[in-house]
């Protein structure tokens, strides 16, 4: 195979389907007998300068891809592969991958800049390939000018790869150095200064000891700021993109340099090329979520001693901050509204407005005032459109007290606005702002509703009648009617009820439109009318009802039997999925009053048969709403449930088994829970096979792990509904729920994201306990569980201990505690009096001003109390 690897790569890419099949069957079965030849070949291949350069990139390419993977299972097992390899054959070809560096071709150099990365990825963490970093910076000096480039771009991609902490500061010094050297106006060759600017980006994570010397970080900034000016438009975008970074890793360290920063990027947005003005705009959104953060972090309590202190780099900009965004508002494109992946400088620049309105609240308000009132009557589209995106953009932040006088004032003139005015940009800014105004200024907390019954019968005639225009306007007015909806949802007699059935007749209409595919507005109107009928009223009950038939039509529509392209086949999934969604909150709103639930379920037998039909289809987002849909039958109907089981088992069985398609299997563990509250004992029979399948789950590595605290979740489920016939999965799922608990209760060196899945972690754990607990309360079986006490116990001790659980996990913990107590009795009782922790634990949640946490935290002493005096 060696000896013919180029034609094989070659192959691979060969227009010829059977041809490249072939040579891909040939690869992979090459990898699969001969991993070190393989690896060899390949590395052998790139670095051969008389090749094709066809084959030497895929060469790399593949060689990567050997390396690394998206799911973490795989990633691990390639990673094992690579650590098993013979020694002298990962030198061979760490010493290939070096060579390719050197290479006259620059597509081999970066491919190999990639490779590179990928191995030292593995090794550095494991204390392999110490002379890496060594070797690479004897590039940097006195090699050629493609070397140079060819290291800065591996040392960037190695310091993408690699966490900091993998790397003594020495070598970051040094790797430091060579960059910012390479991005010196000394060096004379822009490949070199664009591949040192970009490298720097990654490089800034590794920084911290050089950001605290107030020398090296100015020197530092100096460079980078010099860089954003550079002659060359991809040096000026990567070195705005260091800004960027920089503002969000160090902005404690901001201030000496934020005039600069201002200058420099107020030139850049209003004389530079797009993507480079793109990047100055997101400088200053970044600096916004900055101080929203800390501002968030500390609210009203908020002193000099923070940690990270606020600046106020926003507030003190605003006077020329906030002009040089509203400039940019004015630059939009022609077609903007009907690209829903449209990214330009008026769209950037307005959610940078958005995010300042969010970070100085009122302070912002009398900057963009003069704008609007200036530009909202012009004869040219643009100011019109400009001003309406400013005002819209400025919605959120800003207290109501603040904005509903003047919102008062412009609502009037926005209904004009969305029927009569010429632009359909205009149009579409003005729905878009009307579901801003509904969404942060209309609802019941408010004192003074800007929704009256003198405007309300104008507000729905003209969001209804702009569903009519084109796709983009009608399905930002499907948004401003799901917003106005909402806001009425804890209203005793809703302002919405007189105008129930014309609202839900316009929405349908949308739904069929043909030219509803485009801009959303399918999926926007029936996520509308998914929400008017979860905030409607027990007036409009009967209304609901007949929508029971309409949808159901709707779907068996979609499921008989025609012949279907592909992109069909994709849309007609992509309905099935909302017509299901649209039927869990039909199911949800009728099952809630028993009068609508009564009538309901004469349709339970046909709607069931349609679910079931529709498993046929294999989309996941189908999978995923059909199985909500079927939780919520199962909890409207209850016992009854049970005579569907038979045959929807099956596909239960198939949801736990997908762990390709995670999300499937999340929703298909919580659908059990809901079978199981629904079916209680009458579940029994299908308890074995379910318990095997989630057993399964929690012992796979392929399984995502935010799969695993739902599955914990499910036991407590399932024991609740069985009681203690769970006795027979106790050995298979205690050690389990221990194993878990150990490994949840510390988290020392965790991140905010591990800390947040390891209080879900926590919380399912401790769910099942509950389940199981309160499942064999007053059963003659509790001794069983006496043995596990001590472990929960400790489990709960270790978290208190910890103090990092979230409020969360903190009530369901003072909850296992009381029902730990109320089962076992005097056995928990004498166990929690010798445990300090768990009663320092108590005594805090009693103290709680949480007045759910204090209340399950009382209900435990109490039961506690008993269980102590028996």
């Amino acid at each position: 195979m060696a000896m013919e690897v180029t034609q094989v790569l070659l192959n691979a890419q060969s227009i010829d389907a059977t041809v490249r099949n072939q040579a891909e069957e040939s690869l992979k079965l090459f990898q699969d007998q001969n991993l070190p030849s393989f690896f060899l070949s390949l590395s052998g291949e790139l670095s051969n300068d008389d090749k094709p350069v066809e084959s030497r990139k895929l060469a790399g390419l593949i060689l990567k891809n050997a390396l690394d993977a998206k799911e973490q299972h795989r990633k691990f097992e390639l990673v094992q592969k690579w650590l098993a390899l013979d020694p002298n054959v990962k030198t061979q070809i760490k010493g290939c991958l070096l060579k390719t560096l050197s290479s006259p071709v620059p597509d081999a150099r970066s491919t190999a800049s990639q490779v590179i990365a990928k191995v030292a990825g593995i090794e550095l963490p494991q204390k392999q390939w110490p002379e890496l970093i060594g070797s690479l910076l004897s590039n940097a000096p006195q090699q050629p000018i493609h070397v140079k480039q060819a290291t800065l771009e591996t040392l960037g991609y190695l310091c993408e790869e690699i966490s900091p902490d993998i790397l003594d500061q020495d070598h970051v010094n040094k790797i430091l150095t060579a960059v910012v050297q390479g991005m010196n106006a000394t060096e004379g060759n822009n490949d070199v200064r664009l591949a040192a600017t970009r490298a720097l980006y990654n490089a800034l994570g590794f920084a911290q000891v050089n950001f605290n010397n107030d020398m090296e970080r100015d020197y530092i900034m100096r460079v980078v700021c010099e860089e954003t000016l550079s002659p060359e438009v991809k040096i000026r975008q990567a070195a705005f993109e260091c800004l960027v970074s920089i503002s969000t890793i160090y902005y404690e360290k901001l201030a000496p340099y934020i005039q600069d920063i201002f200058n420099i990027t107020a030139k850049a947005v209003k004389q530079d090329e797009e993507s480079v003005a793109l990047q100055a705009i997101e400088f200053w959104s970044s600096v916004c979520d900055e101080e929203t953060d800390i501002l968030g972090e500390y609210g009203s309590e908020f002193t000099g001693d923070s940690e990270i202190p606020c600046f106020y780099f926003i507030k003190k900009a605003l006077p020329a901050l906030v002009p040089m965004l509203l400039e940019t508002l004015l630059k939009q494109e022609e077609d903007q509204d009907e690209d829903e992946g449209a990214w330009n400088i008026a769209m950037a620049g307005g959610t940078c407005l958005g995010l300042v309105a969010r970070t100085v609240g009122d302070d912002i308000v009398p900057h963009v005032m003069p704008f609007i009132e200036e530009n909202i009557s012009k004869p040219d589209w643009r100011q019109r459109e400009a001003a309406t995106y400013a005002f819209g953009s400025i919605l959120e932040g800003p207290s109501p007290e603040k904005l509903i006088p003047t919102v008062n004032v412009a609502l009037q003139f926005m209904l004009n606005a969305l029927t009569k005015d010429p632009s359909n940009h205009v149009k579409d800014t003005t729905a878009w702002t009307l579901g801003r105004i509904f969404e942060f200024l209309h609802g019941t907390a408010l004192d003074t509703p800007i929704i009256t019954q003198a405007n309300c019968q104008q507000i729905i005639t003209v969001l209804l009648q702009s569903m009519n225009d084109v796709p983009n306007v009608a399905e930002k007015a499907c948004g401003a009617l799901y917003f106005l909806a909402q806001g009425y949802e804890e209203v005793g007699p809703s302002p919405l009820t007189p105008y129930f059935q014309e609202i839900v007749k316009s929405l349908l209409t949308a739904t069929n439109r043909k030219d509803s595919g485009e801009s959303r507005l399918r999926t926007a109107a029936y996520e509308t009318l998914n929400e008017v009928v979860r905030c409607s009223t027990d007036e409009t009950a009967p209304m609901v009802l007949q929508l029971v038939p309409l949808i159901m039509t709707e779907l068996h529509n979609t499921l008989e039997g025609q012949k279907l392209s592909s992109d069909e086949r994709e849309k007609q999934s992509e309905l099935q999925g909302l017509l299901c969604g649209c039927m869990q909150v039909i199911i949800q709103k009728l099952g809630s009053s028993e009068p609508t639930k009564y009538v309901f379920i004469q349709h339970a037998d046909q709607i069931m048969g349609l679910f079931l039909r529709v498993f046929a289809c294999r989309s996941a987002t189908v999978l995923e709403e059909a199985m909500l849909a079927i939780g919520a039958l199962a909890y409207t109907i209850g016992p009854d449930f049970a005579k569907y089981m038979p045959e929807f088992y099956h596909h239960l069985e198939m949801g736990l088994q997908n762990f390709e398609e995670y999300q499937v299997c999340a929703v298909t563990v919580g659908v059990v829970g809901d079978i199981c509250r629904a079916l209680e004992i009458k579940i029994l029979p299908y308890c074995d096979g379910i318990m095997t399948q989630l057993l399964k789950d929690l012992s796979s590595n392929q399984l995502h792990r935010s799969v695993k605290p739902p599955i914990f979740s499910c036991f407590g489920d399932i024991a609740l509904a069985i009681g203690d016939n769970f006795e027979k999965y106790l050995m298979y799922a205690m050690p389990m729920l221990q194993s878990a608990a150990e490994l949840s209760a510390n988290t020392s060196g965790a991140d905010d994201e591990m800390l947040e899945y390891t209080n879900s972690l926590r919380n399912g754990i401790l769910e099942a306990y509950s389940g199981i607990f309160q499942g064999f309360k007053n059963s003659s079986k509790t001794q069983l569980l006496v043995a596990h006490a001590p472990h929960v116990l400790q489990f709960l001790a270790t978290m208190y201990m910890e103090k990092d659980m979230d409020d969360i996990v903190m009530k369901t913990a003072v909850g296992v505690l009381g029902d730990l107590a109320d089962t076992l009795g005097s056995n928990a009782g004498s166990l929690i009096q010798q445990s300090p922790s768990c009663r320092d634990f108590l005594n805090e949640c009693l103290s709680s001003e949480d007045h759910m946490l204090k209340e399950s935290a009382e209900w435990a002493k109490l039961a506690i109390t008993r269980a102590i005096s028996v």
